[in-house]
């Protein structure tokens, strides 16, 4: 599975939304989540991914995309350091 499929899926699941509606252009707002909503859903990714997403660059994300490319750029960091889990 891809890192956009299990990010979908991930965001599918945590929020009862279907998967097919959810698009890599999918802003949060569009999804109908709140801060809270998108809160659980990095820290949900980050248990997945077994990563840390850093506060910083959690508050730039605004669509699935940019979630997906934060994902793999931490993925191909070569000091990225996993979650402390």
């Amino acid at each position: 599975m891809s890192t956009a499929e299990r990010v979908i899926a991930a965001i599918a699941a945590s929020r009862d939304i279907p998967a097919d509606t959810i698009h890599l252009e999918s802003t949060f707002e569009e999804l109908g989540l709140d801060s809270l909503d998108s809160f659980e859903i990095l820290y949900a990714l980050e248990q997945e991914f077994d990563v840390v997403i850093p506060d910083e660059a959690a508050r730039g994300l605004r669509t699935v995309g940019d979630i997906v490319e934060r994902l793999q750029q931490i993925a191909a960091s070569p000091n990225a350091e996993p979650s402390a889990t």
